[in-house]
């Protein structure tokens, strides 16, 4: 993977840990050791990751002409397992229910 350099780096992650903890809205979903601040800096990192391989190695791939129609359907099918992981990450901070179906 290629691009800018990683934004939520571990010190940045535990950075943003510390300032979303303060927030009001974020706390009222804690749970038992596992604090909602927590969890949505996880996300966002992990969120991090999916996008930049989408962006720099999965769609460089698809738009390539040289990618066989085997290699264009395993792009494919690698570009929806990180869908399923940006989902996951999407549906998982009880802060983003609202955005559940």
């Amino acid at each position: 993977m290629s691009g800018s350099a990683e934004l939520l780096t571990p010190e940045a992650a535990e950075n943003l840990v510390q300032r979303l903890s303060q927030l009001a809205n974020v706390g009222q979903f804690d749970q038992p050791g596992e604090p909602q601040a927590s969890t949505l800096a996880h996300s966002f990192a992990d969120l991090e990751t999916s996008f930049r391989e989408i962006l720099y190695s999965l769609l460089p791939k698809l738009l390539d002409e040289k990618v066989t129609r085997d290699e264009l359907n395993e792009v494919l099918l690698d570009i929806g397992e990180e869908f399923r992981h940006i989902l996951y990450h999407i549906k998982d901070p009880a802060f983003y229910g609202y955005l559940q179906d």
